[in-house]
């Protein structure tokens, strides 16, 4: 009895298993007598497994040569990848009632979002969404939200002044990662967490769970036997859920604070979005929790991602840098010499902000060849056609993949590994927009992000804040930045830069 239970017996029986089962699914891909055609086998979920350490780059590779393609995963329905456009348009808004997150999804993404908005389908979707939608949309939360990222742009530019001042290398990922917290919990929670000064322990050790945890999530996808490991509560699920446990408290705790402090002063004005929400009633506090996580991640890890990625391209290309710098200072008309940061914060108004045309293009470049969500998926519901004329069938996991499809010729042309973000402007240097179904960054149709001109924000805020303040270069040239597999696309090891404060700055 005791062999029978032991944990690697069981995974090897396992493998036997799969195997089987794809070797099966090979040699009888479709149903007989039926002219069907159908994606091209490339390999097996264990391909992601053994891919994972490069899993985009491995999906890229795969993408160049198929654009769409089929991964084949035992006891479940096939995984299909599409970096095609027409297909990502078909998914995404022709035939969207037939893709969502469905149970495959859902269970994966649940212990760590819940049902939150990417996590489920139908009512509970388009309730979330009709919500969140007014309120992303309001003046409130738009002057709101550009007040708090001003301040906390001005605290992230003191601390790295400091760091400039002596010498010092700045792991610029990681201050990213802890102001962008600071900033999602101040715009959704009303909360000042203050985890870039670590005055706030409880909340620095709730963003490395978080952190983890989405880290374990994601190698789900690749992990055939995560449910098996959660039942033994053994590797990486144990680790799991002790995070989960850690961010649920943390969550819980925050949103009995804010209740109670509602009730006391029911005439306070209400800015922040939890706030919001409960004016609108909604008082259950799992509900609220798996709102607000997903608006964590929504808020946190993508924000602090691009930027860090962007900041790694504009140190690879200094002369970017001072192009930006320069059209900071013409928007904002801090012309003179020895300006604080706080004045230039201060001057950075939603009109300075619509001048910084090639900031926007730069930031928009980034995210082409840096998706902060580097591949979505779907399930399907019932059997389907591709516009490419290939079938796909009911329960089958179609996910589109934006780090490929930044990198596809036949989309963006020869130059399309360069990052070049003139490729983003007109004639007159104006931003133009492309095809939401070509870059996909923000997904497209009725899930496209509602956060979209948000984060544009605050990624500008930040960096024009950061960029007219100080110049950047990498503190060790030779290193090969890469990224760590997540839901979100963090640099790898973080990224290790020094700062140098311009000659027309005063800094602090």
């Amino acid at each position: 009895m005791d062999a029978l239970l032991n944990p690697v017996l069981i995974i090897t029986i396992a493998f036997a298993i799969g195997f089987t089962v794809c070797f099966l699914k090979i040699m009888n891909p479709g149903l007989p007598g039926k002219k069907r055609r159908y994606h091209p086998v490339v390999g097996t979920i264990f391909s992601l497994l053994f891919n994972f350490h490069r899993l985009h780059d491995y999906m890229a590779d795969l993408a160049s040569k198929y654009k769409t393609y089929r991964l084949l995963n035992f006891f479940q329905r096939d995984l299909i990848y599409t970096a095609d456009p027409a297909n990502v348009e078909y998914i995404l808004k022709t035939n969207f009632p037939n893709y969502g997150k469905g149970l495959y999804h859902h269970g994966i993404l649940k212990d760590l979002l819940g049902d939150g908005i990417f996590t489920v389908d139908g009512e509970k979707w388009r309730h979330q969404r009709k919500t969140s939608s007014y309120e992303f949309s309001t003046k409130i939360l738009r002057d709101f939200s550009s007040g708090v990222f001003k301040v906390i742009a001005v605290k992230l530019s003191n601390i790295i002044s400091e760091a400039s001042s002596s010498d010092q290398i700045i792991e610029i990922q990681d201050l990213f990662m802890k102001c962008t917290l600071d900033s999602v919990f101040k715009v959704v929670l009303g909360v000042d967490l203050d985890s870039m000064c670590g005055t706030h322990e409880e909340g620095t050790h709730f963003s490395q769970c978080f952190d983890e945890a989405s880290a374990i999530t994601m190698f789900r996808y690749a992990d055939v036997f995560w449910k098996l490991k959660r039942i033994l509560n053994i590797g990486s699920e144990a680790i799991l859920k002790k995070n989960i446990k850690v961010i649920d408290e943390y969550v819980y705790k925050i949103l009995k604070s804010k209740t109670e402090s509602l009730d006391d002063s029911p005439m306070r004005k209400k800015e922040d979005l939890l706030s919001r929400f409960l004016e609108t009633n909604e008082t259950d506090p799992k509900y609220l929790k798996d709102i607000i996580l997903s608006f964590i991640i929504a808020g946190k890890d993508t924000t602090a991602s691009t930027l860090s990625w962007f900041f790694y391209m504009i140190c690879s290309y200094p002369h970017l840098q001072e192009k930006i710098a320069d059209e900071v200072m013409k928007a904002t008309n801090v012309q003179e010499k020895n300006f604080s940061i706080s004045e230039l914060a201060n001057s950075i108004t939603e009109e300075a902000l619509d001048k910084m045309q090639y900031l926007h293009a730069a930031l928009t470049e980034t995210l082409r060849l840096y998706p902060s969500v580097p591949v979505d998926g779907k399930v399907c519901f019932s059997d389907d056609i591709f516009p490419d004329g290939y079938c796909v069938k009911k329960g089958n996991v179609v996910s589109y993949v934006p780090w490929s499809m930044g990198r596809m010729k036949f989309i963006w042309g020869d130059d399309a590994e360069a990052f070049r973000p003139e490729r983003w402007l007109d004639e007159n240097g104006v931003f133009k927009q492309e095809s939401p179904f070509k870059f996909t960054a923000f997904q497209a149709g009725p899930r496209i992000c509602l956060g979209k001109e948000f984060a544009y924000r605050q990624m500008k805020i930040f960096s024009a804040v950061l960029l007219g303040s100080f110049m950047f270069k990498l503190s060790d040239e030779q290193r090969t930045v890469s990224y760590r597999t997540m839901l979100t696309l963090h640099i790898n090891g973080g990224l290790h830069i020094r700062a140098f404060l311009r000659p027309n700055s005063s800094g602090a």
